[in-house]
């Protein structure tokens, strides 16, 4: 363990009170759990070239029939659904983490869009969405000229 010299002129940032804060309640009640699972969700990638964004969503264990995407202005939404296996085992299950439901996600676009040129593919459990530029937003170089 490193010691650190208290200053107290230094700045407090709220992430480090945060942090101070959990290490001081696992210390006292521990994690007897385990690591506490977040909210069923989804992780996305967002990335912008100039004639479009392109999202791009991991979705294992959901059918291409269980996801909805849809746009309305500079609101694109992804709606999804992993459903339980009803499966019949002999056995009995010990632990059950993995997460099932229903999920949504919603991205606000900076550019204005061409809403009727979405594309949206599905392979290999992971979602692309391509948004085309509205031509007014794309960016576009202009030539200077020597006057």
């Amino acid at each position: 363990m490193t010691l650190i010299r208290w200053n107290p002129a230094r700045p407090v940032r709220m992430q480090d009170v945060h942090d101070e804060m959990d290490r001081l309640i696992e210390g006292f009640l521990g994690r007897p759990f385990g690591p506490v699972a977040e909210p069923f969700s989804i992780p996305v990638d967002v990335e912008e070239t100039p004639e479009a964004y392109v999202l791009r969503a991991d979705l294992p264990g959901v059918t291409q029939k269980d996801v909805k995407v849809t746009i309305a202005g500079d609101t694109l939404t992804l709606r999804a659904e992993r459903k339980r296996e009803t499966e019949q085992r002999k056995g009995s299950v010990h632990r059950s983490e993995r997460l099932y439901g229903a999920f949504e996600r919603t991205f606000t676009l900076a550019d204005p869009v061409r809403a009727d040129q979405v594309e949206a593919t599905y392979k290999d459990g992971v979602l692309e969405i391509r948004v085309p530029k509205a031509e007014e937003a794309r960016v576009r170089e202009i030539e200077v000229k020597v006057g």
